[in-house]
C-alpha cells in the first residue's frame, strides 16, 4: 500500500496493520530458519519496508495530536 493511502486510514486501523506485517515477517524469518529458503525472499525486505512506512506514518498521526 502506497504512504498516501495510508495516510487515509485511522490510528486503530494503521497499528493493527503493523501488528499484521510485523506477524508476517516473524512468519517469513521463521520459514528461512527452518526451511532454509523461502519461496520469495524479496518478501522480506518488502515487509521491512511497510514496517517502516507504516511506522512513519503512525508517529506522524501522533505527533500531530
Amino acid at each position: 500500500m502506497k504512504a498516501h493511502e495510508l495516510r487515509d486510514l485511522s490510528l486503530a486501523e494503521l497499528q493493527a496493520r503493523l501488528k499484521d506485517e510485523k506477524e508476517a515477517l516473524v512468519n517469513f524469518r521463521f520459514n528461512k530458519a527452518i526451511a532454509g529458503q523461502i519461496e520469495n525472499p524479496a518478501r522480506i525486505k518488502n515487509t521491512r519496508r511497510e514496517i517502516a512506512r507504516l511506522n512513519l506514518i503512525i508517529n506522524e498521526k501522533l505527533g500531530a495530536e
